[in-house]
């Protein structure tokens, strides 16, 4: 018990002369050990490194989850299943819960009629919008959120610590050279003994060993930021390619649903239409989009392209050339071709064709097929 009050009034002591001697540097009434100007610019680096990659998470974690509230509940969720080594559970999306909603009213309204045939498209589309929007919201928190916290919540830390100790180390200093400075002159005034300038020019001695040491242990921290740097770049382009993908996913869908959407209103007001109801919906496994460069994304439909009418092929030829398909595509009607990924078409248009359509040739087989499912080649 005796050592550890002695060592709590030397800790007391040490952080209240501390205290005097950055006082009195901010005042001017004391010299300061300036630090070297490379370590200074890699202080100054950090910081911003510091600074911006708060602010890019903070603004990221809003663009994710824009509701505070939401996202507030979200951070605690995260924090409870870390806690007990769990993994957190997948979150329903906004729009897969609309689309269920959709689905129920469809139900309840007669799924044989123009309005509930119609809500059963809209909300199926709306599930795999809600399914591209979760698996982006996954791949993003990953590859993206995870590495910036991990630096902010370790990395940082470490560097933080070592900085404040080589800044203690630099009071500890210049306390020692404020001291050796005052027994010079006590001793050339009244004679003192060289003994107290002995002991003052020790621990300068010690003191700045331990500054220099301190300094090479920040500084060597401190220049690992370039490979943070890099790693953070990596992760950026994993987080662009990633919203990319999930864009493309949800352009295709609305593509595909203002197709059936378009069907539903000719068949409503087709004259010689039986049933005004609209086409059944495409499987909610149809263009789940690749996840990472060459995959292929598989339909559960089963269906094979059928070929185009007579009077479709007879029509004029512009145009002619290769074309690579990009994803997978099932054949709505008699007049599509189905694709698949990967695969090389040879592509036309006919005069008067809807610019978003071309006319598609595999072997013996002919159909229209969108545009966006394909790349063109010279």
């Amino acid at each position: 018990m005796d050592f550890n009050v002695k060592k709590l009034a030397s800790d007391a002591g040490v952080f209240f002369t501390r205290a005097v001697q950055f006082t009195e540097e901010k005042l001017g009434q004391a010299e300061k050990t300036e630090l070297d100007p490379h370590l200074e610019n890699l202080i100054t680096r950090a910081d911003g490194t510091k600074n911006w990659t708060e602010k890019i998470l903070r603004q990221t974690e809003v663009l994710l989850q824009p509701n505070p509230i939401d996202h507030t509940g979200a951070r605690i969720e995260e924090f409870i299943y870390d806690k007990l080594d769990k993994k957190l559970p997948s979150r329903t999306t906004n729009a897969e819960l609309l689309g269920q909603y959709m689905l129920e009213a469809a139900n309840e309204f007669g799924p044989g009629t123009p309005y509930g045939s119609t809500l059963i498209t809209v909300g199926e589309y709306q599930k795999q919008l809600g399914g591209a929007e979760r698996e982006f919201l996954h791949t993003s928190a990953v590859n993206f959120l995870s590495p910036l916290r991990n630096f902010l919540e370790g990395d940082w830390r470490t560097i933080s610590k070592e900085r404040r100790l080589l800044e203690n180390r630099r009071l500890d200093l210049d306390i020692c050279k404020a001291r050796l400075k005052k027994a010079k002159q006590a001793e050339a005034k009244a004679a003192l003994l060289s003994e107290e300038v002995d002991k003052a020019e020790h621990e300068l001695r010690v003191a700045q060993t331990e500054f220099d040491r301190q300094a090479e242990v920040t500084r060597l921290l401190l220049e690992g930021i370039s490979s943070t740097h890099l790693n953070h770049l990596r992760c950026l382009q994993d987080f662009a390619e990633a919203q990319a993908t999930y864009y493309a996913q949800c352009h295709h869908y609305m593509q595909d649903l203002q197709r059936e959407l378009n069907r539903c209103a000719n068949a409503v007001g087709a004259p010689q239409s039986s049933a005004a109801v609209c086409p059944n919906p495409v499987s909610s496994t149809f263009l789940s989009g690749p996840t990472s460069p060459g995959a292929t994304v598989s339909s559960s439909s089963g269906q094979r392209p059928s070929t185009l009418t007579m009077e479709q092929t007879q029509l004029p030829v512009t145009g002619t050339r290769k074309a690579k398909v990009l994803y997978d595509y099932d054949a709505h009607d008699s007049s599509e071709l189905s694709l698949l990924a990967d695969e090389l078409i040879t592509v036309h248009t006919v005069p008067g064709m809807d610019p978003d359509w071309l006319i598609g040739e595999r072997g013996n087989e002919k159909g229209k097929v969108p545009v966006t499912y394909l790349e063109l080649l010279s």
